[in-house]
């Protein structure tokens, strides 16, 4: 009964094939191997963007930080929510690689507004060459809290990042699990939203260890190349990052994934919603929830072996009644049974 994170499950069967096939023998370095030519094919098919710069590295902090470091110089800030991955769980590396650059926080929850990101636009660049010049937004799809931006908001958003020649960048680290909720195409949620940059990711739903990067802009291909040489990132043994994402791409793996996990998610809600003192934080609309639930039913579910992740309250507290805030993450390979066996023993 895994629902800690979409992190800790395994890599899917059909991708740790596709990396015993790549081991086979030798093959070009430095992403000149013959796989990545298929994965450009394939993501600037997927995209209906041609002219598209796609790179690869092994980690979603390098994707977001490399990509937004093409976009925000170290004078500027990058617009983003208080909930971001980039301001919550990256450890400054966005200041980092942007040498400098800050983050301003876009209002007070995970998903920002047209308005709200107006007002945080305008608060900055008053100051002249005392205060940070405007810079990058950046959009999370799906949110932190597991909420997706529709079309209809994120086109709201990008159009006021135009209105202040501002360029976008995506977080789309669970982006497949957002696009199979949203069922449009990858390019109406990104390029023809407003979206300059994307972090495209794999990790997270059956890969290994792969985000692809992809810059709908090309002119921005050579200073990504040399930001990613130069801030470690760039691999010798390329082929084991793009036998992953060209796996994952195949046959649309990476949409079965992402909808099979939010399927899990959604059966696993819907039965915990059954059970007494159970109540939903926020709507569900990926492969996570935030669900509150009485201590006594947490501290079962702790004592079988269920794994999740307390975000607001203490797991080892006095009153059983105390009802605590939870985070549920399922991935393409929960089982059926587990989610009936967690929603039986949270019930008591």
């Amino acid at each position: 009964m895994h629902f800690a994170s979409d992190n800790t499950g395994p890599v899917h069967p059909t991708i740790m094939q596709a990396l015993s096939e790549a081991n086979a023998g030798y093959a070009p370095s430095y992403g000149t191997d013959p796989l990545m030519s298929e994965v450009e094919t394939r993501i600037r098919e997927i995209f209906e963007a041609p002219e598209a710069a796609v790179y690869l590295v092994a980690t979603g902090t390098a994707a977001n930080c490399l990509g937004l470091a093409c976009l925000a110089p170290p004078t500027h800030t990058v617009f983003c929510t208080p909930n971001a991955h980039i301001h919550e769980d990256e450890c400054n590396a966005p200041e980092f690689y942007t040498g400098g650059a800050k983050l301003t926080l876009v209002g007070e929850t995970d998903k920002m507004t047209s308005h709200t990101l107006r007002a945080a636009i305008d608060a900055e660049e008053i100051r002249g060459v005392h205060g940070p010049q405007r810079g990058p937004v950046s959009l999370t799809q799906a949110t932190e809290k597991g909420q997706i931006y529709s079309l209809a908001e994120l086109c709201a958003l990008t159009e006021v990042a135009r209105d202040y020649a501002l360029p976008v960048q995506m977080d789309g680290a669970r982006f497949a699990n957002a696009l199979v909720t949203l069922n449009c195409s990858a390019a109406d949620m990104t390029w023809r939203a407003g979206v300059d940059v994307l972090s495209f990711g794999g990790t997270k739903n059956g890969c290994m260890g792969v985000e692809a990067v992809v810059l709908f802009d090309p002119a921005r291909a050579w200073e990504f190349e040399l930001r990613r040489k130069r801030g470690a990132h760039l691999f010798s043994k390329h082929r084991y990052l793009s036998a992953q994402m060209a796996s994952y791409l195949r046959d649309d793996l990476w949409l079965q994934t992402a909808r099979r996990a939010n399927d899990n998610m959604a059966r696993l809600t819907e039965g915990l919603l059954t059970r007494e003192g159970v109540a939903l934080r926020y709507p569900v609309e990926a492969n996570l929830s935030f669900i509150e639930m009485p201590r006594a039913a947490l501290q079962r579910l702790q004592a079988a072996g269920a794994a999740f992740s307390v975000y607001e309250g203490v797991l080892d507290g006095p009153d059983p009644d105390e009802r605590l805030l939870i985070r549920l993450v399922a991935d393409w390979a929960v089982q059926s049974e587990d989610i009936a066996r967690f929603v039986e023993i949270a019930g008591g």
